[in-house]
Order: structure tokens, then sequence, then C-alpha cells
């Protein structure tokens, strides 16, 4: 449980790394900029949300059954605060 904590939060701080990268870049304005960020940080996620149940599979020795669930709320908790940001800066 402690490990899916920190690769949530390790989620939760690559999003602030992609809207703080957004905000830097820039774009036609501030709101694109961070929609922008929040669209590419998805699949990133996908893909590290991924190898990390690689990694519990392949490594670590749990089956796909056993890691499914916990890739799903791995992959979940940081996608839902992304697409609450898209939401939130598409809407004014």
């Amino acid at each position: 449980m402690a490990h899916t904590i920190k690769v949530i939060a390790g989620g939760l701080v690559l999003l602030g790394l992609c809207l703080l990268i957004a905000r830097w870049i820039g774009g036609p304005t501030p709101a694109t900029a961070l929609a922008t960020a929040a669209k590419v940080f998805i699949p990133i996620w996908l893909v590290a949300a991924g190898i990390n149940m690689w990694v519990g599979v392949s490594k670590a020795g749990y089956s796909v059954a056993e890691e499914a669930p916990v890739f799903l709320v791995v992959f979940a908790v940081p996608a839902v605060v992304a697409l609450v940001v898209l939401w939130r800066v598409s809407r004014g």
C-alpha cells in the first residue's frame, strides 16, 4: 500500500511539473498552455502506470489479476486530477 501511495504521489508531482513547464513555455493563453499540459500528461502517465504494473508482475511476482486493480487506482487518481485541471481551465 505504501508503494502505491508513493507512485500516486509521483504522478501528482509529474502533473505539477507538466503544468509548471507549460506555464514556463507558454502558449496563446495561460489557460491553453495548462490545458495542453493536462492533455499531454495523461498518456505519459498511462505509460508510467503501465511500467509500474509491469514491474509488479515481472519483478515483484504479482499476477496480472492482482496488479490490474492497483494499476487502475494508480492511473486514475492523477488522471482525474489532470481532467479536473483541464475542466477548470477550459471553463473560463
